[in-house]
C-alpha cells in the first residue's frame, strides 16, 4: 500500500478524477491476457470485492478461500488475493480462451487496470500507469465508465475509507509487542470484514460502515 516510487515513475504524471478522459481503453484486451498472468499475490480483494465474488458465483466465502481465492499478508494486513495458477501463474478465473470467466463480477483491481489510484492528504487521485499494459493503441475514455461500478460515489467513498483504515491497522501491527494482539487484530479482520457475510437484501455500504465503526473502536483499545 505505501507507494515508493515517484508518481513521474509508474505514471504519465496526471492526476485524474472519476469524470475526467484516460488513455486507459485497450479496446476488450483483443485477445491480449498479459494482466492475467505473473501477478503473484498482488491482486488484493477489498472486502466489496469478495462479496460481489460471492454473490455473483453463488458460493460462501469459505469455498471460494478453497477454490479460487488465497491469504496472504500486504503490509503486516492479512488479506485475501486471488489465486494465480500454472506454469504462467494466471489467473484462476482466466478460461481457456484467455478470457475472464467472471467479468461482470471482478475484482476492483481488474475494473482499474491500467489505471491506478494515488493516496494524499486523506482521498485518492486516479492515475494511469505506463509500464502494467503492453498495449499502445488505448484509446481515452471516461475513468468512471472504465471503472464500470454502480454508485460510485459511495464506492471511491468506501474503497478511501478502507484503504486509510488498514494504514491504521498497520500502524497498530507494527507498533505491537503483544503477539495475541496482533494475531487477534488479524484475525477479527479477516472474519469481520470477509469472512461474515452481507446481506444481500440490504445495502453492502451501510453494513460495512456498520463493521468499520467496530473496527476503529478496536484499534482505539490498541
Amino acid at each position: 500500500m505505501r507507494r515508493e516510487q515517484t508518481l513521474e515513475e509508474i505514471s504519465d504524471g496526471k492526476l485524474y478524477d472519476s469524470n475526467d478522459m484516460a488513455k486507459a481503453d485497450c479496446h476488450d484486451c483483443e485477445g491480449c491476457c498479459d494482466c492475467c498472468q505473473g501477478m503473484g499475490d498482488s491482486v488484493i480483494l477489498d472486502p466489496y470485492d469478495v462479496h460481489r465474488l460471492s454473490v455473483g458465483l453463488k458460493k460462501p466465502v469459505e469455498q471460494l478461500l478453497q477454490e479460487c481465492l488465497e491469504l496472504g499478508v500486504s503490509d503486516g494486513n492479512i488479506l485475501p488475493h486471488l489465486r494465480m495458477t500454472g506454469e504462467k501463474e494466471q489467473c484462476v478465473f482466466l478460461n481457456k480462451e484467455g478470457r475472464c470467466s467472471i467479468h461482470a463480477v471482478r475484482p476492483g483491481f481488474c475494473r482499474l487496470f491500467p489505471l491506478g489510484r494515488l493516496y494524499e492528504d486523506g482521498g485518492f487521485k486516479y492515475i494511469l500507469q505506463i509500464h502494467e499494459c503492453p498495449k499502445t493503441n488505448r484509446s481515452k475514455i471516461k475513468v468512471k465508465k472504465w471503472v464500470d461500478t454502480p454508485d460510485l460515489k459511495k464506492y471511491e467513498k468506501f474503497v478511501n475509507d478502507w484503504h486509510y483504515f488498514l494504514l491504521d491497522v498497520q500502524e497498530v501491527l507494527y507498533n505491537a509487542e503483544d503477539s495475541d494482539l496482533i494475531r487477534n487484530l488479524n484475525l477479527f479482520v479477516v472474519n469481520r470484514f470477509y469472512l461474515k457475510p452481507y446481506d444481500q437484501n440490504q445495502d453492502f455500504y451501510i453494513q460495512f460502515y456498520e463493521r468499520l465503526k467496530e473496527g476503529k473502536e478496536l484499534l482505539a483499545l490498541a
